[in-house]
């Protein structure tokens, strides 16, 4: 067996190997031989099938895996022992590569392409500094946090004339033409309908004041500001939203008015997910803070990234084997056509440099995620999903049998393992990088993914 390598240059080489026939002979011959002893065939008894025939019958396929299995294992060696970094995968050179002819040919010779990674190498004393923006909590931000937590867990009571915030209850009923209740037409017992939700000034002003035993008519799909509160209201379909037109008849059972929850304890309970050792709207304004703070720590921390990846990226201002790496997506995926992978090329080279350069911090610095890492991760996960449900204390045991639901599927122990490897590659950019902190608002923050 041969095999030797071309380097066309810096990124793309050649590699050929050659699998000659002293190389297969016998390994494929005591496959046969195997086959021979287990065949059964009419007019033969078992073992006993000519070696000519059996040959016949599956030497083709027998030589044809032998010669796939050495080439992936001979090729997959001469990578390792060479130390190649290479991306994607070999790909069959297009001029050099000759037709394979299992039925003739006893010597074989496989030319591939290789795209070879590129020598990356990072001085952080070079990279400058990174930004990593702070969200300065203020107290209009706890305030805003304090109002959303008692409008969450406030209620609906009688009133009498009704508000800009309030909800009028009662039937209502389409009309025909002439403005009389139309047989057969869509009528909605105790519907309730928000002046909030209306858009047209007229139709407001004509609700607003209104009492139990008012009759109001207005157009609801002139009215209302959107078309999912119109199929929510009137409990119709698309297509009837659609044809919908003409006016509807309103009359008021009741007028419900909005109350946001009194700040005691039993709503400081219901916010922060069960915490008992908060009695007081101080101690409550500074629990809201603690988690505002962590919460946004997120958001900054998702910033690093984006900042950091770019960063890194320019720093390093790598090249790669561009016309390599279209021909093997295109390779690898039948789905992906060439016009599709030029379009999204650009955003597929800035995710690959991104991953060239975490897997380089990883590799040299023994960065390595464990089995508690990832187990650690899957419980966190889980935990946030559970509080998207309202639940906050949630059991250990409960906690543990979600993670390892989780981590039984493969594909999302590969995205939290991804995950968790590159939290660890950025808190070692962050220690051995250098930080320029800083503070901004909410809006500043928010206005950084605007530009």
């Amino acid at each position: 067996m041969q095999i030797s390598r071309t380097n066309t240059d810096e990124l793309n080489a050649v590699v050929k190997l050659t699998i000659e026939k002293s190389d297969y002979e016998a390994t494929v011959n005591e496959t046969l031989k195997d086959y021979r002893k287990k065949a059964n065939m009419p007019g033969f008894r078992k073992g006993m099938v000519p070696a000519g025939l059996i040959k016949k019958m599956y030497g083709k396929a027998v030589l044809a895996e032998e010669i796939n299995k050495m080439l992936s294992n001979e090729l997959n060696r001469y990578l390792n022992e060479e130390k190649l970094q290479i991306l994607g995968e070999p790909l069959p050179n297009e001029t050099e590569q000759k037709p394979i002819d299992f039925n003739k040919d006893e010597n074989f010779e496989f030319v591939f392409d290789l795209g070879l990674s590129p020598v990356i190498d990072i001085d952080f004393k070079k990279l400058g500094k990174l930004p990593y923006y702070e969200i300065v909590i203020d107290e209009a931000m706890i305030t805003n946090q304090v109002e959303a937590f008692q409008n969450r867990f406030g209620s609906y009571v009688d009133a009498t004339d009704a508000e800009e915030k309030d909800n009028l209850v009662g039937s209502l009923k389409q009309l025909d033409e002439k403005g009389n209740l139309l047989e057969g037409g869509i009528a909605v017992e105790e519907a309730q309908v928000s002046i909030q939700m209306v858009k047209d000034k007229k139709i407001r002003a004509a609700l607003l004041g209104k009492k139990a035993g008012d009759i109001v008519k207005f157009n609801p799909k002139k009215g209302f500001d959107n078309d999912h509160y119109l199929k929510q209201t009137l409990k119709i379909n698309d297509e009837q939203a659609a044809a919908l037109s003409g006016d509807f008849e309103l009359t008021v059972a009741k007028v419900n008015t909005f109350v946001p929850a009194e700040l005691n304890e039993e709503m400081f309970q219901k916010s922060l997910g069960g915490v008992t050792d908060v009695t007081t709207i101080e101690q409550f304004r500074e629990k809201i803070a603690e988690d505002l703070k962590s919460n946004l720590g997120y958001s900054s921390e998702y910033r690093f990234l984006l900042d950091t990846k770019e960063a890194m990226v320019n720093y390093v201002g790598m090249k790669l084997p561009e016309e390599f790496l279209k021909r093997w997506l295109v390779y690898s995926n039948e789905k992906i056509t060439k016009e599709q992978v030029e379009e999204e090329f650009p955003h597929f080279v800035k995710d690959l440099e991104w991953t060239l350069i975490k897997n380089r911090l990883a590799k040299d610095n023994q960065i390595q995620v464990g089995e508690a890492d990832v187990v650690a991760l899957a419980k966190e996960t889980a935990l946030m999903q559970f509080r998207q449900y309202g639940m906050f204390n949630v059991p250990e045991e409960y906690l543990d049998n979600y993670a390892k639901s989780i981590l039984k599927n493969e594909e999302e122990r590969h995205r939290l393992i991804e995950k968790k490897s590159e939290t660890m590659v950025l808190d070692f950019i962050k220690a051995n990088g250098e930080l320029a902190l800083k503070p901004v608002t909410q809006k500043e923050f928010d206005d950084l993914f605007e530009k």
